[in-house]
């Protein structure tokens, strides 16, 4: 499927994710003309129709204006790269079933794209990569004669935020030579505030270590909430006490830690450091106790047998549509194994067959289970329904637990 027209400045491979999408609509509302490379022929039909396939705040009027003024086609094969200055590649590397960093993904990409390449390009890997795969792909490249320039440039935004985040945060660029740092620098300078410049592997580590610190500051914070409920303390009451007027209080409340990134990127860099990131493992350990601790303070007030219970909020985070990781959906197994039924709902996640209206999920239920705190939900009407809310979203207070709502 083609919607080229003319040459391009710059390729985005995997343009029609959360991660290539956002960065495609700001290259071309900054004057380049993008191309986005995607397998999903539907999504790229979506895209140039002027929808965005995702939640994406700010995003689609950006992208209507991008159509609008010729900035933006879209095209479904390997050989719409052929030609384009500036390749960004938006494939990260996964971990396998053994939590090991799975490059196959990545390979596969540089095989399809080689008989395409020249070597007056720029390749600028977008996702997270385990460390040393920046210079592999290099090595790789010129095995087989090309003198590609390669980079990498790792995105650390918020997904839902990206487009205000990519204009406003500043920019890790590095490069295999001289030549692609330089290249590279220029190219995100057209969007981003401040370039920092680093080394390949450091800035391979940037990437890792800040969503490997985010997951361990959760697991944190759910461990603290863990500890308080074992000696029935209201964890939100003693958080108040860490922060209120003290500067070096600072702590999140407890959730659901999840989503495509956290957890792979501490596995990753665990598999990078030979299994020895005992922290990184704690914190995987602590998050993902996470449902079964929520599944036990159920069955400890009900029989799970003569229970229905809803599920509120099936995304792995608040206000998004993106149910990849989501422990709402670990949470929905392991009551599966004993509740009469478990019923979901959403408001934003789309292709879920599942899904039940909200009204219907909280009428039916016994219990309700708080997954994900969309603020949508601020109002809603709980009908005196048990709600268990680790989040603490509705801030009720301890005498009206006994109303509903387990803390």
């Amino acid at each position: 499927m083609s919607n080229t027209t003319g040459n391009a400045d710059i390729c985005v491979m995997g343009g029609g994710g959360h991660v290539g999408l956002p960065l495609s609509i700001v290259f071309a509302s900054r004057g380049k003309k993008v191309r986005i490379f995607d397998i999903n022929r539907k999504t790229i039909e979506t895209v140039m129709s002027g929808q965005m396939p995702f939640m994406e705040y700010g995003a689609e009027p950006v992208l209507k204006e991008a159509l609008a003024k010729g900035m933006l086609d879209a095209d479904s094969v390997a050989s719409c790269v052929e030609g384009v200055p500036a390749i960004v590649i938006t494939i990260g590397t996964p971990v396998d079933e053994f939590l090991n960093p799975s490059l196959k993904a990545i390979r596969r990409c540089m095989d399809e794209i080689l008989p395409y390449l020249a070597d007056d390009q720029l390749i600028v890997l977008r996702s997270t990569v385990y460390p040393g795969v920046t210079e592999s792909i290099a090595e790789y490249l010129a095995s087989r004669g090309k003198k590609t320039r390669v980079a990498f440039c790792p995105e650390r935004i918020v997904q839902g935020y990206a487009v205000q985040e990519l204009q406003t945060l500043p920019q890790i660029v590095s490069g295999t030579t001289p030549e692609a740092e330089e290249e590279a620098a220029a190219l995100f300078a057209l969007i981003s505030p401040e370039i920092i410049r680093l080394s390949t592997r450091e800035a391979e580590m940037v990437k890792l270590f800040n969503n490997a610190y985010r997951y361990i500051q959760f697991a944190v914070a759910n461990q603290f909430y863990l500890i308080a409920e074992s000696a029935g303390v209201d964890y939100y009451r003693v958080m108040d006490g860490m922060q209120r007027k003290y500067p070096r209080g600072a702590v999140p409340g407890a959730g659901f830690a999840a989503g495509p990134c956290l957890f792979k990127d501490t596995m990753q860099l665990s598999a990078f450091y030979k299994n020895q990131f005992s922290l990184g493992y704690a914190a995987m350990l602590v998050n993902e106790s996470m449902p079964q601790f929520v599944a036990d303070r159920i069955a400890a007030r009900f029989r799970l047998s003569e229970t229905t219970v809803g599920l509120l909020g099936m995304a792995f985070k608040a206000d998004i549509d993106d149910p990849r990781s989501s422990l709402s959906y670990k949470l929905k197994k392991l009551l599966g194994l004993q509740a009469r039924d478990v019923l979901t709902t959403d408001p934003y996640v789309q292709n879920d067959p599942d899904l039940l209206p909200l009204d219907e999920v909280v009428a039916k239920s016994d219990v309700l289970v708080l997954c994900a705190p969309h603020a949508i939900y601020r109002s809603l009407d709980l009908q005196g329904k048990f709600c268990v809310d680790i989040w603490y979203f509705w801030k009720l207070e301890p005498e009206l637990d006994a109303a509903g709502v387990i803390p």
